[in-house]
């Protein structure tokens, strides 16, 4: 985008208002920006770092699933109970599932499956992602960052092939059909992810990628009309977690969903 276009007060305001919605989503307990450590699951039972016990898992849909042994001195308590573990412990979860499975002082652990290996990562608190956080920088408001465009939906959704943030992690994406829209005097086609609630969310690239934002976006749209017009407000353009941790597993793009102009709108590098 070469022109930036004045908004007016109610555009301004209501934009403010989904900021500090977006801000206060982020500062919570045990949320994306408490997370310190991502740890593999071994075969054999082994301790972790930062949290006690004996961990090891089996593959998805194999065995047991993941487990833990600890006794009660160690002061791991289950989440959903606050009982302590004093055993053995089991749970199993399919392909990219989570759960909050354990607490140790003040942090939790989630258990997860990513690329159909177990995977834990640990939540505390006192993380300085979240004690120093003060909201997400943004660029100003553009109006010219809000553009009509048009969605045209696949006779049935796509499995499209995909990586993450995380180089040991592959995943799919189910493109349900392709948007289409002008910015910055360039026409540009996107596939998305039509969501239940009738909306869209789009994951993309553009050029400031590495330099004033992190090195992917995404926004969700409104509803999409009967007609397959939607609004594409590139200034609520979205930070995933990974932008703010190391330990994120979260998806990239589908290749090719570049957006060939800079969007010098929405989020911007975490500080």
């Amino acid at each position: 985008m070469t022109q930036f276009t004045p908004a007016q007060p109610t555009e301004i305001e209501q934009w403010r208002g989904f900021r500090e919605r977006r801000d206060a989503s982020l500062a919570v307990g045990h949320g994306w920006l408490t997370l310190t450590s991502l740890q593999w699951l071994p075969a054999e039972p082994s301790a972790l770092e930062l949290v006690p016990g004996r961990w090891s898992a089996s593959g998805p849909g194999a065995g047991p699933g993941a487990t833990l042994t600890a006794r009660a001195s160690d002061g791991v308590t289950l989440v959903s109970t606050g009982e302590p573990v004093d055993g053995t412990i089991t749970l199993s979860l399919a392909d990219g599932g989570s759960e909050n499975w354990v607490r140790f002082q003040d942090t939790v652990v989630e258990l997860a499956v990513r690329g159909n290996r177990y995977v834990v990562r640990t939540r505390d608190n006192s993380a300085p992602t979240l004690t120093g956080f003060d909201g997400v920088p943004a660029y100003a408001y553009d109006s010219s960052a809000v553009v009509q465009a048009s969605y045209t939906a696949y006779p049935t959704p796509q499995a499209v092939p995909i990586r993450t943030a995380h180089p040991d992690v592959d995943d799919l994406v189910h493109a349900t059909g392709t948007v289409s829209f002008t910015l910055g005097g360039t026409a540009h086609t996107l596939r998305s992810e039509q969501q239940p609630d009738g909306s869209l969310k789009v994951a993309f690239h553009d050029e400031t990628n590495g330099h004033s934002t992190a090195g992917w976006r995404f926004l969700v749209t409104g509803q999409v009309s009967p007609d397959g017009a939607v609004t594409l407000d590139f200034n609520r353009s979205l930070n995933y977690p990974s932008a703010f941790t190391p330990f994120g597993t979260c998806p990239m793009p589908v290749e090719g969903n570049r957006v060939g102009v800079p969007v010098e709108a929405g989020e911007r590098i975490p500080a």
